[in-house]
């Protein structure tokens, strides 16, 4: 059955097609399959999703075949206009505008459309031009980020993987210690090194040759660093990566031995356990699973977002913002309404101010997290967010459901609520008239570029990695 708006627009256009062909109005056609003519007309228009069964009466009574019905083909050119509309006016970039849609009526001639469809392709093309980040890199982000989606953010061999590897090492429960990690490591054939000499350009260096795993000191003696980039260095050879062959390929690989890490830290049957116990209690919380994993907060909000859809049932969104407000890291399954460019690039947007992802940072207490509800143009999300501080900055890390899922949530009977109307521009982007008016002409602001999380790729066969630094420093060891 269709299930995203579009082809609901299609279908519908296709069963007005069949109807008015028949010669049959909305109240005929209903009184001849059994249902309202206004329940009829709600499908029509691509608001309602009509049943397989009341799909095949309605097929019969128009003489139709149920083929015809759900062919994914508009049915005329004048139906083809109004879905390429609709979609247009539903777009990022039009949205932003504050405009009010057209509504499509019998008197809005095909030519009319065609010179506003005109518009709307010259608005995106300049969007297009104006993108001055490189298109590789975002191209290749997006679309990573949207094929983790449809997959709930879960990887299933990997999941195996990390459970075989630990049950080898003997992990059984509670945080996984330093010790393991080296036991995992030998049991591949490499011993763990600590050199205060790595290259600033690498995570950490595994030589091939003589079976060793270079990690930075800092990451010594305690936190999950230290297990995490050894973990990820183990990951590419259980794998099988080779060098990537694009930016791509690249950024799948860091997803992948990220995963890898994050499924030994915090394991998929322990977790699983520990989260279905606290959904039962109704007090699932970030920080709890952070505590009984050893992790960071990043990384347990994160690991929820592997396990939360697929285990336990609740679709949920997680994001990392920098104090400025741009988005570093995201993910959603639940409809949450992100910023995005012209591509469908979310990372380096600006999220709205409304969002507890921002309104945490004026928090007076920031030792706890911070809850709130948010009204947005696609419902009602409970949020919960706890911000932090590197020497690049502060950050907020936020984990978020849609309002009927906040009951399992400690925090849940929070007072907090915020209301966004993003991505209309009157919500939190545009001035006060008053400040406005005040200050035109008598002001000038000097932007600061902002730092994009990707940049394009170097000649070196690993993204970001100075390879003349890697050799020499092999060499010094060796």
């Amino acid at each position: 059955m269709p299930s995203s708006t579009i082809e609901l627009t299609t279908l519908g256009h296709r069963i007005r097609h069949y109807r008015t062909s028949a010669g049959l109005t909305l109240d005929e056609l209903g009184l001849a399959v059994g249902v309202a003519g206004s329940h009829l007309s709600l499908i029509e228009n691509g608001k309602r999703e009509p049943k397989l069964s009341l799909l095949q009466e309605i097929a019969t009574a128009t003489g139709a075949q149920l083929s015809d019905l759900l062919s994914s083909e508009p049915p005329n050119r004048r139906a083809a206009l109004e879905i390429e509309l609709e979609r247009a006016q539903s777009a990022h970039a039009f949205r932003r505008l504050g405009l009010p849609p057209i509504r499509v009526t019998k008197g809005l001639s095909d030519e009319t459309i065609e010179t506003v469809l005109g518009l709307h392709h010259e608005l995106q093309r300049r969007e297009r031009e104006a993108i001055a980040t490189p298109e590789e890199a975002r191209r290749a982000n997006t679309e990573l980020r949207l094929r983790m989606r449809e997959r709930n953010n879960y990887l299933p061999d990997i999941e195996k993987l990390a459970e075989k590897q630990l049950k080898a090492a003997g992990h059984t429960a509670g945080a996984l210690t330093h010790r393991t990690v080296s036991i995992m490591a030998a049991q591949l054939g490499f011993e763990l090194i600590y050199a205060s000499d790595l290259p600033q350009s690498t995570r950490s260096i595994t030589d091939l040759e003589n079976g060793r795993i270079y990690l930075p000191p800092a990451s010594i003696p305690g936190g999950h660093g230290l297990r995490s980039m050894a973990l990820q260095a183990m990951a590419h050879r259980l794998l099988g990566h080779q060098p990537p062959s694009d930016y791509a390929d690249f950024l799948q690989q860091r997803l992948e031995i990220n995963y890898y890490a994050a499924c030994c830290l915090m394991p998929l049957t322990n977790s699983v356990a520990f989260l279905q116990q606290a959904k039962k209690e109704r007090d699932l919380a970030v920080e709890d699973f952070r505590d009984a994993f050893g992790v960071t907060h990043e990384a347990a909000g994160m690991r929820m977002t592997n396990l939360l859809t697929e285990h336990v049932g609740i679709p949920l969104h997680f994001l990392r913002v920098d104090g400025d407000g741009a988005i570093s890291r995201v993910f959603e399954n639940d409809d949450l309404p992100l910023p995005m460019d012209v591509t469908g690039a979310v990372e380096g947007q600006i999220v709205c101010r409304k969002f507890s992802a921002r309104s945490a940072f004026a928090e007076q207490n920031r030792t706890t997290e911070h809850y709130q509800y948010t009204d947005t143009p696609s419902g009602t999300f409970w949020c919960s967010t706890q911000t932090g501080s590197t020497p690049e900055g502060e950050f907020s890390i936020t984990v978020g459901v849609p309002f009927d899922d906040a009951k399992w949530f400690r925090g849940r009977e929070t007072t907090q609520r915020a209301t966004s109307t993003c991505p209309d521009e009157a919500c939190c982007r545009r001035p006060a008239a008053e400040a406005a008016n005040r200050w035109e002409g008598k002001a000038w602001p000097s932007a600061r570029v902002h730092m994009q999380m990707f940049t394009p790729l170097p000649r070196g066969a690993f993204p970001g990695v100075d390879d003349n630094e890697v050799y020499a420093f092999l060499d010094r060891h060796l």
